[in-house]
């Protein structure tokens, strides 16, 4: 079986199950192909995390809008209970690297930074980043 094979076929399986997951946890599916540069990197992220209309467009603001999800302060539509944590999927990942390559590696860290702040604080990790 050859590795392109494999990656097709897990796709093919594994697309409905994460699908059938995004029902039961909460999810964040940020379209890859709509994502050519920063700029269309935040009206994406804007328009799926329900962002407020003061979003600063960076990713200092995307931090900070994320970094509440537990709190009731309106700066995104989801609100997480104590165990639960938001799964941001990027379908498409791979022309989110064509277009911007160190975007996807700047998201990875930025969510790892964040959920040290999440653990410090004496919380659960409140996010995970899936790339497909």
């Amino acid at each position: 079986m050859t590795s392109g094979y494999a990656c097709k076929l897990a796709s093919f399986i594994l697309q409905p199950v994460l699908e059938l997951l995004s029902y039961i946890m909460p999810t964040a599916r940020l379209n890859g192909e709509h994502i050519l540069n920063r700029e269309s990197f935040h009206t994406e992220c804007s328009a799926v995390f329900g962002f407020p209309d003061f979003y600063g467009r960076n990713l200092d603001a995307w931090v900070d809008c994320l970094s509440y999800l537990r709190d009731d302060d309106g700066m995104t539509k989801f609100k997480l209970k104590d165990s639960e944590v938001l799964t941001i999927e990027i379908t498409h990942s791979d022309h989110v690297r064509q277009h911007n390559p160190e975007l996807l590696d700047e998201l990875a860290m930025c969510v790892e930074l964040m959920n040290e702040r999440y653990v410090d604080y004496g919380e659960m990790p409140a996010l995970k980043l899936v790339l497909l």
